[in-house]
């Protein structure tokens, strides 16, 4: 939290910030703006993105990502094979209550998708009071992690999270002015998120595919690194990169659909809207060489992150391994930072990834603007939602499992309540996050369509543009005269 807070400063201070893609209705004209001059992507005047023509782009990391999953489900047979004859040799294993289990599940999870789709309107009538309690939580959750370290004898821990409780009051003292923007921000997010619904469908259906993959991907990798221990990299490699793409994926096919919302309400304003499929064929066809792209830069960083992380048995490289585990977190979250806007570009305009990333800076830089804080700000609101959600859940599990003591009797665990309020817990914050990362992907799609088209914005929102041009007035009244 401390590395990435630190990154997002780094970035904001260098006035170096990235990517988007969507469908513009009209091209308005650019402002007394001094419009750098550079080489931009295709049709980009520096000011405003352009819709490029359908074509797929970055195809050689598409042909890539599709090659090595063709090659892990070559290896899942004979994986599958091993696990089989190691399990029969083994002499089988407890008897599980599997019904129980689902039961507890489903429970569980109908639950935490309800909270998450009544959490949209709570948001949007209180987003102001909870960015600001956003803020004390992220104080408060410093806090007790200081308390906590200094309570277990960790005296370095507890130092580092008593800085990190400093920053945490600096940081609130200083972006305070700023929430009136982030919390109208988060309300047209929601609001865009809230007439399209269906993204949560697709978010879920990823959400299912990463579940998967990530069931075969452990049945492959217990298989091959017993006989071949040089291949942890390229698995690691392989899992972090699937994820990152089902993530971005979802990203990029928000952004389209916000953008829509953005430019023509009528395409975008229903459950299943007709925006919402053109969206995902978009983002899973001809875009979809881009978001393996910057997925597969993310990865690698990921990869060698976790392969850092084996290194810590050696207690002689203890703080070797702290530096470059340091250094690998600061590098992975400039790529993700970067990732985030140019994806947006990708989503709207369907630009290839570096074109993308380059114009979403270069429109930032052109406007004038040196921060954007907000974005950090809502997503503190959707962090502290997503724990609130997995509070609740989890003593829904704890009820269940009390209930019904038997559904955690075969592994023997000595309090099933306990552990049903962990898996709840678990359960709520992973199905929460999905529905609210589709959020997260809106507001940085509000950003930049606020940056480039609030003539449009005003036009066919004209109660969300007001109220998002009043809070920017007075959160930024220099970077309101770009508009």
């Amino acid at each position: 939290s401390f590395v990435r807070s630190f990154v997002r400063s780094f970035i904001m201070n260098n006035n170096n910030i990235p990517i988007v893609q969507g469908y513009a209705i009209s091209q308005p004209q650019p402002t007394s703006h001094n419009i750098v001059e550079e080489d931009y992507g295709d049709n980009f005047n520096g000011y405003k993105g352009v819709p490029q023509p359908r074509k797929f782009n970055d195809v050689f990391f598409a042909v890539l990502f599709y090659a090595h999953l063709v090659a892990m489900a070559v290896v899942l047979p004979m994986a599958i094979s091993n696990q089989a004859a190691a399990a029969a040799a083994g002499g089988g294993g407890n008897n599980v209550n599997f019904g129980s289990i689902i039961y507890f599940v489903t429970v569980v999870s109908i639950v935490a998708v309800g909270f998450s789709t009544v959490s949209l309107g709570f948001m949007m009538k209180f987003s102001n009071q909870l960015v600001k309690l956003a803020l004390y939580f992220h104080i408060a959750t410093s806090f007790a992690m200081m308390i906590l370290m200094f309570m277990a004898g960790s005296i370095l821990w507890g130092c580092v999270c008593a800085l990190s409780f400093a920053v945490s009051i600096c940081y609130a003292r200083a972006v305070w002015d700023r929430i009136p923007f982030a919390a109208a921000n988060l309300t047209t997010a929601l609001s865009a998120v809230k007439a399209n619904l269906g993204l949560a469908v697709i978010a879920y259906l990823f959400m299912f595919i990463g579940f998967g993959y990530s069931l075969a991907w452990t049945t492959i990798s217990n298989a091959v690194l017993n006989t071949n221990p040089g291949m942890a990299f390229l698995l690691f490699l392989s899992f972090y990169w699937t994820h990152q793409v089902l993530s971005n994926t979802m990203h990029v096919t928000t952004a389209g659909v916000v953008g829509t919302w953005w430019f023509a309400p009528q395409e975008a304003s229903s459950f299943c809207s007709q925006s919402i499929g053109d969206s995902f064929i978009r983002s899973t066809t001809y875009s979809f060489g881009s978001v393996c792209f910057g997925s597969l830069i993310v990865a690698v960083v990921q990869a060698l992150r976790q392969l850092n992380h084996h290194l810590r048995g050696n207690e002689d490289a203890q703080i070797l391994v702290c530096i470059i585990d340091c250094i690998l977190a600061c590098i992975e979250g400039i790529i993700e930072y970067f990732n985030k806007w140019a994806y947006v570009y990708v989503g709207l305009y369907g630009y290839n990834y570096l074109d993308a990333g380059k114009n979403v800076l270069t429109l930032f830089r052109n406007k004038g603007w040196t921060a954007i804080i907000n974005d950090n700000l809502a997503n503190m609101v959707l962090f502290m939602i997503s724990v609130m959600i997995g509070l609740f859940t989890g003593l829904v599990g704890f009820v269940v499992a009390s209930l019904d003591q038997n559904i955690f009797a075969e592994f023997g665990f000595e309090s099933p309540g306990g552990v049903g309020f962990m898996f709840g817990l678990f359960i709520g914050m992973i199905l929460s996050s999905i529905m609210l990362g589709v959020v997260e992907s809106a507001v940085s799609t509000c950003v930049v369509c606020f940056a480039e088209s609030p003539a449009e914005f005003e036009q066919n929102h004209p109660d969300l543009s007001l109220q998002m041009r009043g809070a920017w007035r007075s959160s930024w009244p220099a970077e309101y005269g770009s508009f």
